[in-house]
């Protein structure tokens, strides 16, 4: 009943967030300065009657309520709205651009996870020695460099081997499925690369401190007792009493990195919802700014209630 209760909580607390972000994201782009119809009629031959008719193509002339209902029922149903710019479904694009993130930050975070976990396991191991102090050294340095000078550094020192702009090689000629597969790979090689390395810092910092708390419990000191090695000490006694902070971290890095991959997707021209995000800002496509807003802040609250049912799960003493 506790673990039930639990999620029932968290359920409810996770629709209340959500509806709020729909409410916060419908007004924010009311209250910003600027007007997007304006500037979409100020073309030559642009007149008032230009601006009053996108109005009324937009909606943009009903009472701010009425607009506040409409906007509810085309979400119930799934619908975005239409973009400014493109004059396409948002939903539609969104769907495209989402698309192509995933596999990239996805990529990038497993890569960041695997170095995190090696060089934050191996500073804990070796704490207070020279492999410590260079894999926490190492982790700071790269996560205070900027993200757009990383990726432009890795072009200057890979982009002769690696492609570096794009997710796909316009001139190759009927490829066959290997041929795509391998050649989306090159091409992701770098952006992923990039968000590793500017990721991979705070994981190995919460992995040294979550590790170095479990190797003085006495279930490791009694292992260690019995003769096991470093190796499996770590794997099977320290890792998974130190996966609580490691899941959250992982949890809210994903969610973050799918809204924050705005540098990355423009320094690689990489067709994903940070350069969506980045191209509506310039053209100030307020539907399309607003989908991607919803979609970003709706897939963060949803990634932290799976972090808190994987807390249930790993350690059952969380629900009660």
């Amino acid at each position: 009943m506790s673990r039930t209760s639990h999620l029932i909580r968290r359920l409810l607390a996770t629709l209340v967030t959500v509806y709020a972000v729909v409410t916060l994201n419908f007004l924010l782009f009311r209250v910003l300065p600027g007007d997007a119809v304006a500037n979409m009629s100020r073309v030559p031959g642009g007149s008032p009657e230009l601006t009053a008719a996108l109005r009324r193509q937009f909606g943009l002339d009903l009472p701010l309520w009425d607009q506040y209902w409409i906007y509810l029922g085309r979400l119930a149903h799934g619908d975005l709205g239409v973009s400014f710019a493109t004059q396409e479904p948002v939903g539609d694009r969104l769907a495209e651009a989402f698309a192509n993130t995933l596999p990239l930050v996805t990529a990038g975070l497993l890569l960041a996870l695997l170095i995190g976990l090696v060089s934050g396991a191996l500073a804990a191991w070796y704490r207070g020695g020279w492999v410590d102090r260079l894999s926490t050294n190492v982790a700071i340095a790269f996560y205070s460099v900027p993200t757009h000078f990383l990726g432009l550094l890795l072009i200057l020192l890979l982009g002769g081997y690696l492609p570096a702009q794009g997710m796909r090689d316009e001139f190759l000629i009927d490829p066959s499925g290997a041929e795509l597969m391998a050649d989306l790979v090159k091409h992701m090689t770098l952006p992923a690369m990039t968000i590793a390395l500017i990721v991979f810092g705070q994981y190995t910092l919460v992995v040294r401190s979550s590790m170095m708390e479990t190797l003085g419990d006495d279930h490791v000191l009694t292992a260690r007792a019995l003769g096991a090695g470093p190796v499996r000490i770590l794997a099977r006694h320290v890792l998974p009493n130190a996966m609580l902070p490691i899941t959250t971290l992982v949890a809210l890095s994903l969610g973050g990195l799918i809204g924050g991959s705005i540098l990355v997707e423009s320094v690689f021209s990489w067709p994903g919802v940070g350069r969506a995000m980045y191209e509506a800002v310039v053209q100030r496509d307020y539907p399309m700014l607003q989908g991607v807003f919803l979609v970003l802040t709706v897939s963060v609250v949803t990634l932290n209630l799976l972090a808190d049912l994987l807390y249930v799960r790993l350690d059952p003493r969380v629900a009660r």
